[in-house]
C-alpha cells in the first residue's frame, strides 16, 4: 500500500509541481500524463521524499485553508527561501501560514519551534506561542527571545 496526497488544480498542475519542486530540497517531478493535445492531466512529484499527485480536474473544486501543506525548515535561511518562493504571487497569513499563487495553503515552520516547545514550562510555551501568533513569517530569533533564551 502507498499513500499520496492528491491535489486538484484548474489547469495549473504542471506549473504548480514545477514551482514546488524548484523550492523544496530533494524534490522532483516523477512523471506527467498528457492528453492527446499535449496538456498535462496528471503530474506525479515528490517533495522531500513525500509523493504527491497533481490533477487538472477543472474549476469544480477549490482549495481551502482547512487542509494545508506543512514544511518544517532546519534554519531561518530555509524559512526565508521557502517563504519567499511560496508567497510570490500568493499572500501571507498569520503564524507561519500562507496561501500560494495556486490557492494552496502552507505552514512554513522552523524546527526550532518544536525544539523550544518540547519540555518547555507552561508559561514559556505560552510566550512562544503568543509570539508565533503575532508573526506572519516565523522568525527564529523572535522565538528565542520569547522563550527567554
Amino acid at each position: 500500500m502507498r499513500m499520496s496526497t492528491f491535489l486538484w488544480f484548474d489547469g495549473l498542475a504542471e506549473q504548480a509541481a514545477d514551482h514546488y519542486t524548484g523550492l523544496i530540497a530533494d524534490s522532483e517531478v516523477l512523471g506527467i500524463q498528457r492528453a492527446a493535445d499535449g496538456r498535462a492531466t496528471t503530474v506525479t512529484f515528490e517533495l522531500a521524499g513525500q509523493r504527491y499527485i497533481a490533477y487538472n480536474g477543472g474549476p469544480q473544486f477549490a482549495f481551502t485553508g482547512a487542509l494545508s501543506m506543512y514544511v518544517e525548515c532546519d534554519s531561518q535561511d530555509e524559512v526565508d527561501a521557502v517563504w519567499a518562493g511560496l508567497t510570490d504571487g500568493g499572500h501571507e497569513g498569520p503564524g507561519g501560514s500562507l496561501t500560494d499563487r495556486f490557492g494552496v495553503t502552507w505552514q512554513v515552520i522552523p524546527k526550532a519551534l518544536s525544539d523550544l516547545l518540547a519540555g518547555a514550562e507552561p508559561d514559556t510555551a505560552e510566550r512562544i506561542l503568543t509570539a508565533v501568533h503575532g508573526m506572519t513569517k516565523i522568525d527564529i530569533r523572535g522565538l528565542l527571545a520569547a522563550s527567554g533564551g
